[in-house]
């Protein structure tokens, strides 16, 4: 789906949305997790305490993740070069931004993601109702910040302001800078870690596009 085609209402927005593969999967895990953990009951205050934990790492993990995993530089190791799926994906995005098509978490990522995660806060919560409280508490988030980047590409621009605070930060990394404004959902890990300046305080980048490689879809040579 290229610019032309992209929603420019809300509505509009919310009905293309549903139409990919990502916030399905996303509205079903937290659905199926969000209804186990009803069923189970036995709240606690750890289960508050659980959802305020993630919710307070939130934004310093959007941070590295989108620092160190989708920004990934691909090196090369006894004459192979090491790249991977999620990172060309991302550097496909940064190419084509508002193709709305390839900015959706990949759907192979859920093929490894959502088991690793099942086992880890099966394995390592203290009981299951907590386990449901902290898959319930990610899916959400994730689901979330699909929402949030995924309106940040269309057309439409929001009308709260909340919302268009992170439509300007998210378009500013790739429009004016892409080494700055990593945030999606949340901008704390901006701010903590000083990648959140004043608009005037840094350069318009050259390679918000290309983000250095000559060809982003496959992790080819460093632009001279």
């Amino acid at each position: 789906m290229n610019a032309n085609d992209s929603p420019t209402t809300l509505g509009a927005a919310m009905r293309c949305c549903t139409g990919f593969l990502s916030p399905r999967v996303l509205g079903v895990a937290t659905a199926l997790a969000l209804g186990t953990r009803l069923a189970l009951g036995d709240w606690s205050l750890w289960d508050a305490v659980i959802v305020l934990g993630i919710v307070a790492f939130w934004p310093l993990q959007e941070w590295l993740i989108h620092v160190f995993i989708l920004h990934y530089r691909p090196v090369t190791v006894l004459g192979r070069t090491l790249d991977f799926p999620v990172p060309r994906s991302h550097r496909a995005h940064h190419r084509d931004p508002w193709n709305i098509d390839i900015l959706f978490i990949p759907s192979h990522v859920f093929l490894y993601a959502i088991p690793l995660q099942l086992a880890l806060w099966i394995g390592l919560a203290p009981t299951l109702p907590l386990a449901c409280t902290g898959l319930a508490t990610f899916y959400a988030l994730t689901l979330h910040y699909e929402w949030v980047h995924y309106l940040v590409h269309t057309r439409y621009r929001p009308t709260s302001w909340l919302y268009d605070r992170l439509w300007r930060n998210h378009r500013l990394h790739h429009c004016k800078n892409e080494h700055y404004w990593f945030g999606v959902t949340m901008l704390g890990g901006d701010r903590l870690l000083r990648t959140a300046p004043e608009l005037n305080a840094v350069p318009t980048s050259a390679t918000c596009r290309t983000l250095g490689f000559e060809d982003t879809l496959g992790g080819g040579a460093h632009a001279a």
